[in-house]
């Protein structure tokens, strides 16, 4: 009852009349009932407070169901103090126990005083985690929760539950864990975490690897030549997986059988790998003549004043293939480092076109390293870089052995083309520079390449011959300069797969070196003819001949000068060989006179031994021994006591 009558006197305190300024008017009833309304200012409520008393139907405490009250309907009467009696006395409810709160209390709103308002925004959590005082959809709502453990709407109940605090809810809903569960659960946790990662790592090696397989299948898109058979796939497994196959040099006629055989596509880049290798351990270049020892990655840093003329070419360079055709795709960036990279290393040579389709085909089969290193080796091993010199003395020296050739061998041919002057350079020279690459299907061009890293330029001169040769009767036949021209350029590159194969076999069985070695000389000598053979010149153009004559011949006899060093470390190792050899066999020689001499050792012990043996046991040895068969069993069982 004491509780009723606080409760009851506080509630009168807080009545409008003793309202502070910024409140609504004394007297609300009467302006309700008059119908005006009140302007809406700081610090002021959205509806005019209501005079009323809150009930309490007077319960026994014993009788009254204990329920806790929430955060959000408990409010501390310490700090509210009263303002219209002269005491200034505090009431307080702090007796007053939350059983008895929660006992008979009607499930009325309350209204919320300015007092109650500031302290709402100002107080701090005491015991529990503080909620919401309010609602969530910002009303203007100045309502508080009821006091009532149920909520008089149906939808706050999912908003109560869900900001209730955990020791609210029943302890049976609550798992009880341990630490070792905990520790069970984070172990499990981390390692479903690695799992992920792993699974992620491999699904992204996975899909580089497809990406891969799919760049490796359009490069190698071409309709293979002369078909690799098993045996040779296992002889060409068989010296790509041997040890010290790059330390060790092996026979070269065998490697040329291989050859012949045919090389498996999937594997050409390796198995070209593997000739320069071979190539490079047998016959070594002079320290002058070698290329520069740069690293491919750190030529890649560098600019290169060829870089319009690249870029302009890298569209040209094999236009209908698919890894090359998408403007600055992978092939093509692929192809302009290389280009870029030779560029700078070989800067007497810069850049060439018919380069282009040379490191072209080299992508094709090999990663950018390998053929950059390849492309070192066809340049300056194999000396094809003499024919892209700015001079091109080269070139014009192939072009002369190849009409050469054609004098020789295909005689009506090479009448039919002097008779329309059509020279080697007009139909030649893109098969010389470009390796038959700019003209040729891409199968018989890398069947040609198998040859060229074994045989050098000399199988170049060789196909050139025998596609002139198989086609002669339709090139005779055709009786203009255009007419041959255009046969030449359009009609000839379009082989079939017969005549590829017919041309590669043809290739195998020709040997032509000694004839262009003599070609060579030839060309030599007629210069030298035609110079000195002009109209008497000036002393000045005299001079300037006999200059350039001079460092030609300087240029020989350094060339002489290296070949025929190269040839005395040839001759000291074939020496060293001999003596190997030679020590080898007096070695052998010496094991034949000491095993002679212990065979006659072993035989006068024998003699001795036969010596002291009586005779009659020497004639019935001598007799088991005539007794006895092919199989070295005895005939007869019997033998003398």
């Amino acid at each position: 009852e004491s509780l009723t009558r606080d409760l009851i006197t506080w509630q009168d305190e807080e009545s409008p009349g003793h309202s502070p300024p910024g409140s609504p008017p004394a007297f609300p009833d009467e302006d309700l009932e008059s119908g005006q309304h009140f302007r809406r200012r700081a610090h002021t409520f959205s509806h005019p407070p209501v005079r009323k008393r809150i009930s309490f139907e007077s319960q026994p405490i014993s009788q009254t169901k204990q329920a806790p009250l929430r955060r959000q309907q408990s409010v501390n009467p310490e700090l509210l103090q009263t303002s219209n009696n002269g005491e200034g006395r505090k009431r307080t409810l702090s007796s007053c126990s939350n059983d008895s709160l929660s006992g008979g209390l009607p499930q009325t709103p309350r209204r919320v005083s300015w007092r109650q308002k500031i302290f709402l925004r100002v107080a701090s959590p005491m015991n529990k985690p503080s909620t919401s005082m309010q609602h969530t959809d910002h009303s203007d709502t100045t309502e508080l929760l009821p006091l009532s453990p149920h909520p008089s709407e149906p939808g706050l109940d999912h908003l109560r539950r869900l900001l209730s605090p955990m020791h609210d809810q029943p302890s049976d809903k609550r798992p009880n864990r341990t630490a070792a569960d905990y520790r069970a659960l984070w172990k499990t946790a981390i390692h479903q975490q690695i799992l992920l990662l792993r699974m992620e790592k491999e699904n992204q090696r996975l899909e580089a690897s497809r990406d891969e397989l799919h760049i490796r299948k359009v490069k190698l898109n071409y309709q293979e030549v002369c078909q690799c058979s098993q045996e040779a796939q296992a002889l060409w497994e068989k010296k790509l997986t041997a040890p010290g196959r790059t330390t060790n040099p092996q026979d070269k006629e065998e490697i040329y059988r291989a050859l012949c055989q045919g090389v498996p596509k999937s594997r050409r880049g390796e198995v070209w790998l593997f000739l320069s290798h071979q190539h490079r351990l047998q016959h070594r270049l002079p320290q002058r003549q070698q290329a520069p020892d740069t690293p491919y990655q750190d030529l890649l840093k560098q600019l290169t004043a060829q870089q319009h003329a690249i870029l302009v070419d890298l569209g040209r360079t094999f236009p209908t293939h698919q890894y090359f055709s998408a403007q600055l795709g992978a092939g093509q960036l692929s192809l302009y480092n290389l280009l870029k990279a030779y560029s700078l290393l070989d800067t007497e040579v810069g850049y060439c076109q018919g380069v282009s389709f040379v490191a072209g085909i080299l992508l094709l089969h090999m990663s950018e390293e390998q053929a950059f290193d390849t492309l070192k080796f066809l340049m300056y091993d194999l000396g094809i870089r003499r024919q892209y010199r700015p001079d091109m003395v080269s070139l014009q020296i192939q072009m002369y052995q190849l009409s050469r050739l054609l004098h020789d061998y295909h005689r009506d041919l090479y009448t039919h083309f002097e008779e329309h002057e059509i020279c080697p350079s007009l139909y030649a020279a893109p098969w010389f520079l470009t390796l038959f690459a700019s003209q040729f299907p891409l199968g018989f061009v890398s069947r040609i390449f198998d040859f060229v890293l074994v045989q050098g330029t000399e199988v170049i001169f060789k196909v050139a011959l025998c596609l002139l040769s198989s086609h002669e009767g339709e090139i005779v036949e055709c009786d203009g300069f255009e007419s041959i021209v255009d046969y030449l350029k359009t009609t000839l590159p379009t082989l079939t797969q017969a005549q590829m194969e017919q041309t590669i076999a043809k290739v195998m069985e020709m040997d032509i070196s000694k004839q262009l070695h003599a070609y060579e000389v030839e060309y030599h000598v007629l210069q030298d003819e035609m110079l000195e053979s002009g109209p008497p010149p000036d002393d000045s153009d005299r001079l300037d001949r006999l200059e350039k004559t001079n460092v030609q011949l300087k240029k020989q006899n350094m060339e002489l000068l290296e070949k025929l060093q190269a040839a005395r470390q040839k001759i000291q190792s074939l020496e060293m060989s001999v003596e190997t050899f030679l020590s080898r066999e007096s070695k052998m020689k010496h094991m034949i006179r000491s095993l002679e001499q212990e065979r006659a050792s072993y035989q006068r012990t024998i003699e001795r031994m036969r010596s002291c043996l009586p005779p009659d046991a020497l004639t019935d040895v001598e007799m088991t021994q005539i007794k006895t068969g092919p199989n070295g069993k005895a005939k007869t069982a019997a033998k003398k006591p």
